[in-house]
């Protein structure tokens, strides 16, 4: 129904940007200013500071590092992971469409390679860790959605294909195959790599090891032990080159409706890659680097994801009503919007409640912030001088220009760019 890149903001537009001149616009504009600014970014760095963390550990294990010098040299690698990144978004679409497929084929090997491993341990009747089940766990109203937010980051690729909508082809057709089947698999995928886990680790092994991996190849997989840490930092790097290129795609759709600077939305005459967003990107990802901390990352990050997804369920029912003549390629069951506005709300509401930590805090008044640069500059549409000297700075700069408006729906975005010469 929606035919545009950007994801969460291209529904919300559709949904709501007709309704009132000034409310209308207001929801697209907080999800591209969050996750422009944030959310993006962070998702990047904590994927990043994972494939780091996998990268130094069989170094670390060799070798006698200090804390501070492993936690240093983690930060350098990040980085130097995060300029390579950035450059093969930069350069080339289709590089990374290839690269991607390698370090997709990459990723999917060790995976299997780590299941056939607990299978193996299965076999030999290495079985106590799982038949204990969740014994000496505890349960309480305020640690239940902290599982849920680490567990859920694991399953958000699901939102991923329809941000790049306009580079799909026969979007109607294979963004549904693939979330119908990538999200079964991966789960299976998910739960097989846990349980292979728990034939040769506890559960507070799995919790106090900072690489869960490589631990489990160090004791089950002998020799093929080296190949996990490599496995997984292929993993990684493609996830997070993934979540950049995403990221820049709503950085796109934002700046073409008004509600980013219009240079965010340019195109590399040369390259043909949305150069300014890439560049964005990686220097808001950097910030997020110096963090440091994947477990803050991730509270912080998911906790507001799951206030968008809420919202997007709310978009969704409304355009039940709001869009009822607009043809669809296929509807899904009722049940399952309101099911997942019921979990988002669930997820926003018990951590204030039963632990406000001062993150959740924080990420309600960056959400609030929105509103300050979006009654000047979107709604009253003030512009400055020094915007006119930015952009043409980062024209002459970058060698980009506006993307040429052409309705044809057969032009991909970034496939075969026509920009204004």
């Amino acid at each position: 129904m929606v035919h545009k890149s950007g994801g969460q903001f291209s529904f919300y537009q559709f949904a709501f940007a007709d309704l009132h001149k000034f409310w209308g616009p207001l929801p697209s504009f907080i999800y591209s200013w969050v996750n422009i600014m944030y959310t993006r970014p962070a998702g990047a760095a904590i994927i990043i500071l994972t494939f780091a963390e996998y990268f130094i550990r069989p170094v670390s294990l060799w070798s006698s590092m200090t804390p501070e010098t492993e936690s240093t040299m983690k930060i350098l690698v990040g980085i130097l992971a995060l300029c390579t990144i950035t450059f093969i978004n930069y350069t080339s679409t289709k590089g990374f469409i290839k690269i991607q497929n390698v370090f997709t084929v990459c990723k999917i090997t060790a995976c299997l390679l780590v299941i056939v491993g607990g299978q193996y341990q299965l076999y030999m009747g290495n079985n106590k860790n799982i038949t204990t089940g969740f014994e000496g766990t505890t349960l309480t109203i305020s640690t239940l959605p902290m599982a849920f937010y680490s567990g859920l980051w694991a399953f958000d690729g699901w939102a991923s294909s329809i941000m790049v909508i306009e580079e799909i082809k026969k979007p109607q057709i294979n963004i549904l195959m693939s979330i119908v089947l990538a999200v079964p698999l991966m789960t299976a995928v998910y739960v097989l790599m846990n349980i292979s886990y728990l034939t040769v680790l506890s559960v507070p092994e799995m919790i106090s090891a900072p690489a869960v991996a490589v631990e489990f190849g160090t004791r089950a997989l002998g020799d093929f032990s080296p190949i996990i840490p490599l496995g997984v930092a292929i993993s990684t790097f493609g996830c997070a080159l993934c979540l950049q290129f995403q990221a820049t795609r709503i950085c796109f759709a934002a700046s073409r409706e008004g509600q980013m600077l219009e240079v965010f939305s340019y195109v590399s005459t040369k390259k043909l890659t949305l150069a300014p967003a890439v560049v964005l990107q990686g220097l808001l990802t950097f910030v997020c680097l110096l963090c440091g901390d994947i477990v803050t990352l991730i509270e912080f990050t998911i906790f507001m994801e799951w206030i968008f997804y809420g919202m997007t369920m709310v978009a969704l029912l409304m355009m039940r009503r709001t869009k009822r003549h607009v043809k669809r390629t296929f509807k899904v069951p009722i049940v399952i919007p309101i099911f997942v506005l019921f979990m988002s709300v669930v997820l926003f509401l018990t951590p204030i409640i039963a632990e406000p930590k001062p993150q959740f805090l924080i990420a309600l008044a960056f959400i609030l912030s929105a509103f300050f640069i979006y009654v000047p500059f979107v709604y009253q549409k003030k512009r400055f001088s020094a915007v006119d000297h930015f952009t043409k700075s980062i024209q002459t700069l970058m060698g980009v220009m506006p993307q040429e408006k052409d309705n044809d729906p057969d032009i991909e975005m970034c496939g075969e760019q026509q920009c204004r010469t």
